[in-house]
């Protein structure tokens, strides 16, 4: 195959045509040009250059990744026979998808550096990108990163425009301005015009050399992210910043982080959406609070943080991320519980050692005996389990009758141990069935309280058996 070489025209004007580009397009043997629609071409016509375009496949073939397909194949196929020369608008690295599947085809292909449109529209401006700089396909649109400068390329029509307004709009106020650029770059063609977003489709005429910039908004407007609550943190934390902020420690807040996320299993339980984003707030505040104590201390920071669970789950699915296969949640399960393994192959005492005490003591039972599953030390169901229970059950009954203390809590201890099991195996969390049963407990007794009897007696007059008799009332209601 035959050399091809790809030249970037820069945005339009003649001056950002570089010697080397016109040279080569001067001397090309067979010329393509992706598209006729680009200022240069009438100058280039007189200089006596002539060239093919591939608008035609704009009309004919039905999506744009259609359209590039055939320009590479076209390109590819001439390249058998003669060296080719192909140019593209402004840089050839910047937004030109047939460069990229060019560059994945054709072994020997040289690239002639072009001012890419978007150094126009920067220079147009006066915009600085180390502030920040986001390019964004209008065809395509990714993410948008509201604290620092989007340029939206693309924006071929209306159609294309309206989508780009409705993305924008979930991040920026309806007023924001935004700036459209037509012909950057281009004497006496150039436009820069600002409007509000919710006016961005309304008048405009949308073309080839048409983009959208969208400058910041202000630390304060806006939706916050992820950054943005970092940053209020670092605020509060910070010499100006809130007092009872300043002096809080990892000993200090580890009320609150247990607080908050067990409100966050209310909201969850409640089946509130509204309250349970609330609460995911408040626990998001906590794991940042820490994470920024650590920062200050040296120790790692919160990036460290996300890369770390990031890495974790790259690592313990390898199923979804490796060669490794999974059909089933059981399966995963499998998989997830051997890299596991892999990652910490010290003795299983060891593990279960690890474990943190401040875990719910139902949490940390079902962790341990996870483990010891691990060699088999289990039951494959639950009815051994059960039986265990009731055998457990039968010293605790022993010990009630003696007055050592320290053995009887053991004893309740082995009981509670044994129902664990029995959970586990029947794949119940048991610390959420003791939830609702201590839910339900309550129900039946405000029942008991707000009876007529309850009302009239009152439960602390009542015997023990007009009490009961209320009770298997409540458990009938529910």
């Amino acid at each position: 195959m035959n050399k091809i070489t790809v030249i970037g025209l820069g945005p339009g004007d003649f001056r950002f045509l570089t010697l080397e580009a016109l040279e080569a397009l001067e001397k090309a043997e067979k010329l393509y040009f992706r598209t006729h629609k680009h200022p240069l071409v009438e100058k280039l016509y007189h200089r006596g250059i002539s060239f093919e375009s591939f608008d035609e496949f704009y009309e004919t073939e039905e999506t744009f990744e259609g359209v590039y397909g055939r320009i590479t194949e076209t390109i590819l196929n001439a390249a058998k026979r003669t060296p080719v020369t192909y140019a593209v608008p402004g840089n050839p690295f910047a937004a030109e998808r047939t460069v990229e599947m060019l560059k994945e085809a054709a072994v020997d292909i040289e690239f002639i550096y072009g001012v890419s449109f978007i150094d126009a529209i920067l220079s147009s401006l006066k915009l600085d990108p180390v502030k920040g700089l986001s390019i964004v396909d209008g065809l395509n649109m990714g993410r948008i990163n509201p604290r620092g400068i989007n340029i939206i390329i693309q924006v071929y029509d209306r159609l294309i425009a309206s989508k780009v307004k409705t993305a924008l709009m979930a991040e920026f106020p309806d007023d924001h301005e935004v700036i459209i650029v037509k012909s950057a770059g281009v004497l006496g063609e150039e436009s820069v015009r600002k409007v509000p977003l919710n006016e961005l489709d309304h008048r405009e005429v949308f073309d080839h050399l048409t983009s959208i910039v969208v400058e910041p908004l202000s630390p304060h407007e806006g939706r916050k992210d992820f950054g943005d609550l970092i940053a209020i943190m670092r605020t509060l934390r910070g010499e100006d910043g809130c007092p009872w902020d300043r002096e809080q420690t990892h000993e200090s807040l580890k009320k609150n982080l247990i607080e908050e996320a067990y409100e966050v299993m209310g909201a969850i339980d409640e089946k509130d959406a509204v309250h349970l984003e609330e609460e995911l707030g408040d626990l998001l505040l906590q794991i940042v609070f820490h994470g920024l104590i650590e920062e200050e201390m040296g120790f790692f920071d919160l990036r460290d943080v996300t890369h770390g669970i990031s890495e974790k789950l790259i690592r313990r699915h390898p199923h979804v991320f490796g060669s490794r296969e999974a059909d089933s949640a059981q399966e995963v399960e499998k998989i997830w519980e051997a890299v596991k393994g892999e990652e910490n192959p010290g003795k299983l005492h060891e593990k279960m050692a690890a474990l943190s005490k401040a875990l719910p003591a139902t949490l940390r039972a079902t962790k341990v005996q996870k483990i010891a599953r691990e060699i088999g030390f289990d039951w494959d169901d639950a009815a051994p389990a059960l039986d265990k229970v009731a055998e457990e059950l039968l010293e605790v009954r022993e010990e009630l009758q003696g007055t050592d203390k320290e053995k009887l809590e053991l004893e309740i201890g082995d009981l509670l141990f044994a129902v664990v099991n029995v959970a586990r195996l029947s794949k119940v969390d048991p610390e959420l069935a003791l939830d609702r049963t201590i839910e339900k407990f309550m129900t039946r007794f405000k029942y008991m309280e707000d009876s007529p009897e309850g009302e009239s007696k009152g439960l602390k007059a009542m015997t023990l058996a007009e009490m009961d008799q209320l009770w298997n009332q409540a458990k009938k209601k529910k």
